[in-house]
């Protein structure tokens, strides 16, 4: 009988019969600002567990290992079970939100090169930006991990940008997390979803993410749907 292990702001944790396997069940409450700003909407749980699903099958065609084993309904997924590594590891090709404003340029500037980031995975902290050194000194990740972490983010994010440009959407920038399974072997885990990258129509700049929740722009159902709706012509 499945028990709960973990619940998240987005999603549950369960047991399974393998000491080595997990469920994850994609829930539909929409979460901002380290959960001070709460909503939801109807079938978001089923959606992002549909998108993660295509990710992450794409992403392992293209040689990146993933915790996916196989979807199990619409808002469950089976995974291998992992130990994350305690880094959100985030990608960025273009200026947006904070970073854009920590560093006075205007939201859409172009990078000259992917940009990859490491932000502490504490919500009490309000998940910090961290250096490498830190991450050294705080033993979160070894330097052989760290390049790994990186290595993949950006072979990920070269593979993504081709796909979401199938869609004519622009990604904009988008977090990761990976765990160690019981062979040790580091594997992308978690979620890619909306909730967790910023997407933008390539020829309107429409957000397409929950940047629609935290600005208050409206209509983020439909942007969901519209996100899973071109990946899914894309990718099936």
């Amino acid at each position: 009988m499945s028990e709960l292990i973990y619940e998240g702001k987005a999603k549950k944790i369960f047991s399974t019969d393998h000491s080595d396997q997990v469920k994850v069940f994609y829930k539909d409450s929409l979460t901002a600002f380290n959960a001070l700003k709460k909503g939801t909407f109807e079938n978001k749980g089923s959606i992002n567990c549909e998108i993660t699903c295509l990710i992450f099958e794409y992403l392992k065609k293209h040689g990146i290992p993933t915790h996916l084993i196989r979807k199990l309904n619409e808002n469950e997924i089976l995974v291998q079970k992992v130990q994350i590594i305690p880094l959100e590891v985030v990608v960025r090709n273009v200026l947006a939100g904070s970073t854009a404003k920590k560093f006075g340029k205007e939201e859409g500037t172009k990078l000259k090169a992917p940009l990859v980031e490491f932000y502490f995975k504490d919500d009490s902290l309000a998940d910090p930006f961290i250096s490498d050194d830190q991450i050294l000194s705080f033993e979160f990740a070894t330097a052989t991990e760290i390049a790994a972490l990186k290595k993949l983010a950006l072979q990920a994010n070269n593979h993504l940008q081709s796909v979401f440009a199938q869609c004519e959407i622009k990604l904009i920038d988008f977090k990761l997390e990976f765990g160690k399974n019981s062979k040790n072997e580091i594997l992308l885990a978690d979620e890619f979803t909306p909730d967790c990258a910023r997407l933008w129509d390539l020829k309107t700049g429409e957000k397409l993410d929950k940047d629609r929740f935290r600005r208050d722009l409206g209509g983020i159902d439909l942007a969901y749907k519209d996100v899973l709706a071109r990946l899914t012509k894309a990718l099936k």
